[in-house]
């Protein structure tokens, strides 16, 4: 909780993982319930994610980046270089 014993925001590197989750899932031309379908998920729990408000396992990352089609390290590249521009 923060000072003002609201709950915090969630960390920077949850919303930048959500907005490229949906950027990738976009880019498939998949709804988020077809994605979630594909990802062995519930379309809610995607829609948490894309919106950054959930902290996801290791083992859900997988999932998601599997069925994003594209490499666990360009993904994570994706990620190191939105969390470094956001930091500009």
């Amino acid at each position: 909780m923060n000072a003002t014993g609201n709950i915090a925001e969630m960390p920077q590197i949850e919303i930048e993982f959500g907005k490229l989750v949906r950027k990738y899932r976009a880019r498939l031309g998949l709804s988020q319930e077809d994605f979630a379908d594909k990802a062995g998920l519930h379309r809610t729990y995607i829609s948490s994610i894309e919106l950054g408000k959930v902290q996801v396992s290791i083992a859900v990352a997988v999932k998601l980046i599997e069925a994003l089609e594209v490499s666990m390290s360009t993904f994570w590249r994706a990620i190191d270089k939105s969390m470094q521009n956001e930091k500009s």
